[in-house]
């Protein structure tokens, strides 16, 4: 099997958000070959360079968002109707203006309307509630655009243009536009405008023809948003099936972030990510998420339930062995921390319920093992700092010496720092004080080394623990604090819950188990796509024997290509040719 493998800002770069989990994806499909068709999110990326590829990627195409140089097209004047007429419809459906008449609308109807009947066959509930012709408008609007972009070799200066300020500027004071669409400023659409040609810059490559994303038997999008363009393109020039994965929802990440936008951007953009998601959800053929948590998003931003699939992340479960093993405990007073170190882990609420813990356990010692994550983490980790140190001043006298704080601030992966095992190894019970989380990382960690945890009832963490931990609400350093005091009173009661959670860790949470859920999906849409048009006779009908098996093979027969880390530069295209050095012989029956 062939997969295209489209990721944003991911693999196979070396700070790629999805890169360790594709990357053990793709070693665990050895047998499969792969296709990588990455976006990449800045010039640091970028100068950091790709992971080491296995032998069966046999293809990396990348493209940059984070720049676009004009593609020099100069549009007719027919053309430039037609660009008029599609941005300005996905325009009207983000400001929920009604759309233009029939008869004016006729670059849309006629260059977007030729969908193959995909998407006005979709469902009146693909938007999340909205009608079905909403969903007709912006998927007509977007393919529109990207039948235009093929037949005139890209779009980038068209969606650059004043023109397009200008039309999006008219959907907005159209009659029916959303009222904060109706009050955005200039520099609003400006903003809105850069965000959308950024966006869409998809639609401009050259990656969807036959010897592209044409050629592959399946399409996985290895998180939402516009990583799932190219996949949503390819199904509809060349008919290849999608598959749409998420472990953070993108369209929740977008209500997340920029909270000091002005209400005009924050609405269109988010009018546009939640339009982009429902059309990316409503032609996969498959959809998962890591936890139930981002399976609800996806559900409510409009993706059907049957397609709804659950594969949580595979943790290499190696590194925790050994401690989960053990049944010795470095230091039972010892309360342990790991993350990175950010405002939304809540270490203040943490060293406050620590506090607690002292007046009820005097012996006990809190561990905060992580490193800063950016310049925000740097100011937030010295706040904690500050925090700890007025929190519990030297004492001069009792269990701890003068200078020996109970609060230690340590980092883990330096040579001559201990390994993120060996922090869990250290300590009697493992906390999670997050007001925000997505699927919890460290939760799962602790729970492979067999560590009794209390966490905060955020995201995912309920999901995961199942009833092999302790829960509390966020924000709350009293219940914190009592959850933490009472398994360190219990030991028995810890090695309960920590042997339970590492058995519930190795059975759900393993690299194994996803591995073997993504390829039982693989080969489950891949059984149910239709012959490609390159499979039928001359009277259209399939030829199912075309291509005989022997034809592609994946095991490599010839001598061993040179190594990937040799090709340089990101638009290389590896391919291996299989050929049989002889023929097998012949059974002794046979002969």
């Amino acid at each position: 099997m062939r997969i295209g493998l489209l990721t944003e800002g991911g693999y196979p770069y070396v700070s790629g958000d999805a890169r360790l989990w594709c990357d053990r994806l793709v070693h665990g499909l050895a047998q499969h070959e792969f296709d990588v068709y990455a976006l990449s999110r800045s010039q640091h990326q970028e100068d950091e360079g790709w992971i080491p590829l296995p032998r069966n990627v046999r293809r990396v195409r990348t493209a940059p968002l984070w720049m676009a140089e004009d593609d020099e097209v100069a549009l007719g004047r027919r053309a430039r109707r037609r660009f008029t007429e599609c941005f300005g419809e996905l325009a009207a459906v983000l400001c929920g203006a009604p759309g233009a008449s029939p008869g004016s609308a006729s670059g849309v109807s006629g260059a977007a309307g030729r969908i193959s009947g995909s998407a006005s066959s979709a469902s009146a509930s693909a938007t999340g509630g909205a009608p079905a012709s909403e969903a007709d408008r912006f998927a007509n609007a977007l393919y529109g655009l990207a039948e235009l972009a093929r037949d005139e070799g890209g779009l980038t200066g068209a969606l650059r243009s004043e023109a397009a300020v200008r039309t999006l500027e008219g959907a907005c004071r159209a009659p029916g536009a959303h009222r904060t669409a109706r009050e955005a400023r200039v520099p609003d659409l400006l903003t809105v405008a850069a965000h959308l040609e950024r966006a869409l810059r998809p639609l401009s490559l050259d990656w969807y023809e036959d010897d592209g994303l044409g050629a592959v038997d399946l399409c996985h999008a290895a998180s939402g948003g516009t990583a799932a363009l190219p996949g949503l393109l390819a199904r509809h020039f060349t008919g290849v099936p999608l598959m749409v994965t998420e472990y953070g929802v993108r369209l929740r990440t977008h209500y997340l972030t920029a909270p000091d936008a002005p209400p005009a951007v924050r609405s269109l953009l988010a009018a546009f990510q939640g339009r982009l998601a429902a059309e990316a959800y409503r032609q996969a053929e498959v959809v998962t998420a890591g936890n139930t948590h981002a399976r609800r998003w996806q559900e409510r931003c409009g993706a059907e339930r049957e397609k709804l699939r659950t594969v949580y992340p595979g943790m290499n479960a190696r590194p925790f062995a050994e401690v989960g093993e053990s049944t010795d405990c470095a230091d039972p007073d010892t309360l342990v921390w790991v993350g990175r170190v950010e405002p939304a882990k809540d270490l203040v609420s943490l060293l406050h319920a620590f506090a607690e813990v002292r007046k009820q356990a005097p012996r006990t010692r809190l561990r905060i093992v992580g490193a800063p994550a950016g310049p925000e983490g740097t100011a937030y980790l010295g706040h904690c700092r500050t925090l700890a140190a007025q929190l519990f001043p030297d004492e001069a006298e009792g269990p701890h010496a003068a200078g020996d704080n109970p609060v230690s601030f340590e980092e883990t992966g330096g040579p001559e720092l201990p390994a993120v095992a060996d922090a869990y190894a250290s300590g009697a019970v493992t906390v999670l004080s997050s007001v925000v989380e997505g699927f919890p990382v460290g939760l799962v960690e602790a729970m492979l080394c067999g560590r009794a945890t209390v966490s905060t009832d955020v995201g995912a963490v309920v999901e995961v623990i199942g009833g092999t931990g302790l829960v509390v609400p966020p924000r709350n350093p009293r219940a914190l604090a009592e959850a933490c005091v009472a398994l360190l009173r219990d030991p028995e009661r810890r090695a309960r819950l920590g042997a339970a959670a590492r058995a519930r860790a190795l059975e759900l949470f393993t690299v194994e188990q996803n591995i073997e859920a993504f390829h039982g999906i693989y080969l489950e849409i891949v059984s149910r796509a239709p012959v490609r048009r390159g499979l039928l006779d001359g009277a259209g009908e399939p030829l199912p024997f075309a291509v005989p098996a022997e034809a592609h093979v994946s095991v490599r027969w010839t001598a061993a290509s040179p190594d990937l880390a040799a090709r340089s530069g990101p638009g290389w295209a590896a391919s291996r040719p299989v050929r049989a050095t002889s023929p097998l012989p012949a059974p002794e029956g046979a002969r």
